[in-house]
């Protein structure tokens, strides 16, 4: 029971943090942060869905290194933009468009 409970929280973790996604889009911090949170959401439910069945634990590795990946080319694409604008709200960025 308490797992479902703590499987639940991630779900609602998950839906939140797309929430924040689709609701604070102005801010690119903001868009980074929440799709941070979606994504060890989705690695912790990865890890559970995998000690459930007692598969290889190598997909979630994979998914890991993929998501540090992504937060890595997403923060030098912050820095870019802010050392090239001088902020980082994203309606200000007219020439990606």
């Amino acid at each position: 029971m308490l797992m479902y409970s703590f499987i639940f929280t991630l779900m609602m973790l998950f839906m939140s943090s797309v929430l924040v996604y689709i609701l604070k889009y102005k801010h690119f911090l903001l868009m980074l942060i929440s799709l941070e949170a979606m994504v060890v959401s989705l690695y912790v439910l990865l890890f559970f869905y995998c000690s459930q069945f007692n598969y290889e634990y190598f997909i979630s590795m994979f998914f890991l290194t993929f998501s540090i990946c992504e937060s890595s080319l997403g923060l030098s694409l912050l820095v870019l933009l802010i050392r090239t604008y001088g902020l980082d709200m994203v309606m200000v960025y007219n020439s990606l468009w």
